[in-house]
């Protein structure tokens, strides 16, 4: 699976079902099949939101960050129960729908109504209402800052 082959972007509302089960959209549906075989990890982030990664790119280029951390850092064992502790193998039904731990669920807030938002290698799940509050913030800050405009004027949209 080479690097350039997954790329995960947009945004998609996403409604979870009384059993805790997400739809995973049509369109990365296919995607997440060819190259994981439909099977995820999802983990907590520390924005209040869920990261939901492809089982392979997981295994191949996160978890062996993680572990390889020291040990008897502070810092990065706070990291590892953060990353490595909350992080749960799903795999996609017949249907295309993931099983969200209720423990996950309740840590990023997520009740009826999410967000999936594409990252490239991975995806965020938000709850709707946290998103739509948390991308105004990032809006405003982002026409404040001096630091977000110097990101901005080095990249051409």
């Amino acid at each position: 699976m080479a690097k350039e082959s997954v790329l995960f972007k947009g945004v998609s509302q996403v409604s979870i079902d009384t059993k805790g089960r997400m739809a995973i959209p049509v369109k990365y549906r296919q995607v997440l099949k060819k190259t994981g075989l439909g099977q995820l990890v999802l983990t907590i982030d520390i924005d209040s939101c869920l990261l939901v990664y492809p089982k392979p790119i997981w295994q191949k280029e996160i978890e062996p960050q993680l572990t390889a951390l020291p040990g008897l850092n502070k810092q990065a064992r706070i990291v590892q129960r953060i990353f490595l502790g909350h992080a749960c193998e799903c795999e996609m039904d017949a249907q295309g729908r993931v099983l969200l731990p209720p423990p996950l669920r309740n840590v990023a807030g997520i009740k009826k109504q999410a967000v999936l938002v594409g990252q490239g290698r991975k995806f965020e799940l938000w709850d709707n209402t946290v998103w739509s509050a948390r991308r105004k913030q990032w809006m405003k800050k982002a026409s404040d800052e001096r630091e977000v405009a110097e990101v901005l004027e080095s990249i051409r949209l």
